[in-house]
Formats: structure tokens, C-alpha cells, sequence
């Protein structure tokens, strides 16, 4: 009863959402920001109404590049939920039931990463929006994993911040729960798909994410050096947050 009960909860609030754009919609274009905003409240919304709490340290940047570990598409709502921002997500993302649709009418920057020749083109949409003053966040890891360590960074998408010369800010993020398996039902990660583990997760109680940020940002001149000291920083915070 509790899944069907967050199921409907999910779906009646993204629906909401979505009648709420098209409000928006039909008085004129939205612009980047204004989607992020609009993502930022719906996000806010229905992690309340399912019981999912947010807890973070630290200031959520006011622009640049934010970079953080990835464990599952919850993250998405967690981070846009602190504050509006912009996403960098994979293709497949746009095809998912709903969760998809809704990427999609934020403005995501989708990239495919099974082909390199589509990051330059991620790598612009990111620049028009970092040009444009928002906050960009990219899981550089390029898929999400059960938290026990923070993969390799791919370096490619740091373009845009290094040719910009954004400040790049990181953050760590982890989740709790009263019941359940944070590694199994929270964390989306092998070959799991997504509408079973959907249904795993509104079944899991007390559901939590903490979230760490960096307190300042840096600016880079190479990419790969941007890639891999974001990801020694990110480790830093994961082991004072475990702490």
C-alpha cells in the first residue's frame, strides 16, 4: 500500500508539474533559468510530499559548474530541490518513463556518451548556459555506481567552464534510510533498470540525502586537471562527511 500510495503521490505532483509548465509556457518562450526554477519547485514539492528528506553543508554555488558524485536519478531532485540549476545527463535518461519527459521540459543538456564526437555539442549547450549565469551540475563519472567509491572522471564536458573560465565548486552526496538497502533500493547503479528499481525505492522508509558543498570554486586551464582534482576534492568531502 505505501508503494501504490507514493506511486500516485509521484505521479499526480508530476503531472502538476507539467500542467504548470504549459501555464508558463503559453504566455511566452521560458528561458533556461526560468525552466531551472520551475524544475526547482516541482523538485521541492514532491520530495516533500513522498517523505524524503534533504539535509546539506556548505553554500550551493550562485553560478558556475558544480560537479558531484552520482548514485542515483534522485540526485537530480535532491540537488535541483537545494536550488534551480541546470543538468548534464546521459541520452537514455530522455527515453525514461515520465522522469524523462520532465528532464527534457527542464533543459537538460543530454550527451551521448558512447559517441565522443557529441561532446563538443554538450559542451556548447553547457557554455550558453554557464554564459547565461546558471548553475550547471555534471556527475563527470558518466553513470552512477553504490557509493562505496567514487569512479573515474571523464574530462571531456570540463571544457565548457575551462574555455569560460567558470569557477568549478564539487559536492558530495550520500544517502540514509530507516528500511531498506541504500546500495540496492536508493543507489541505481549495473544493470539495473529503471521502472523495478522505481518501484524498490517509494517502497523504502525514511529515505534521507545529505549533501556536502565545497566552500569556494576554482578555475582551471586544462580539462583533465579540472577533472581530476574535482575528484580528489569530492573524495575529501566524502571522508569528512563519513566523519
Amino acid at each position: 500500500m505505501r508503494r501504490i500510495f507514493r506511486l500516485l503521490v509521484l505521479l499526480t505532483t508530476s503531472l502538476q508539474a507539467c500542467l504548470s509548465f504549459l501555464l508558463r509556457r503559453f504566455h511566452g518562450p521560458l528561458t533556461t533559468a526560468a525552466r531551472a526554477e520551475w524544475l526547482h519547485h516541482w523538485c521541492s514539492v514532491v520530495l516533500r510530499r513522498l517523505g524524503i528528506g534533504i539535509s546539506s553543508q556548505g553554500p550551493f554555488p550562485i553560478r558556475g559548474l558544480l560537479v558531484s558524485n552520482h548514485l542515483s536519478y534522485l540526485d537530480i531532485l535532491v540537488f535541483s530541490a537545494i536550488s534551480p540549476c541546470v543538468f548534464v545527463s546521459k541520452k537514455e535518461v530522455r527515453s525514461w518513463p515520465l522522469y524523462g519527459c520532465l528532464a527534457t521540459t527542464a533543459g537538460t543538456v543530454f550527451v551521448d556518451r558512447t559517441r565522443s564526437t557529441d561532446t563538443p555539442r554538450a559542451n556548447q549547450l553547457m557554455a550558453n548556459a554557464l554564459s547565461q549565469g546558471n548553475v550547471v551540475v555534471l556527475f563527470p563519472e558518466g553513470t552512477s555506481s553504490d557509493g562505496t567509491s567514487i569512479l573515474p572522471f571523464h574530462a571531456g564536458l570540463f571544457e565548457s567552464a575551462v574555455t569560460l573560465q567558470e569557477p568549478v565548486f564539487t559536492a558530495y552526496i550520500r544517502y540514509q534510510a530507516e528500511k531498506g538497502s541504500v546500495e540496492n533500493d536508493i543507489c541505481y547503479w549495473g544493470t539495473m533498470t529503471f521502472l523495478p528499481h522505481l518501484l524498490r525505492l517509494m517502497s523504502v522508509r525514511g529515505i534521507r540525502a545529505e549533501v556536502r558543498f565545497s566552500s569556494e570554486g576554482r578555475q582551471f586551464e586544462d580539462r583533465k586537471v579540472a577533472a581530476n582534482t574535482t575528484r580528489n576534492l569530492i573524495g575529501s568531502l566524502r571522508f569528512e562527511t563519513k566523519h
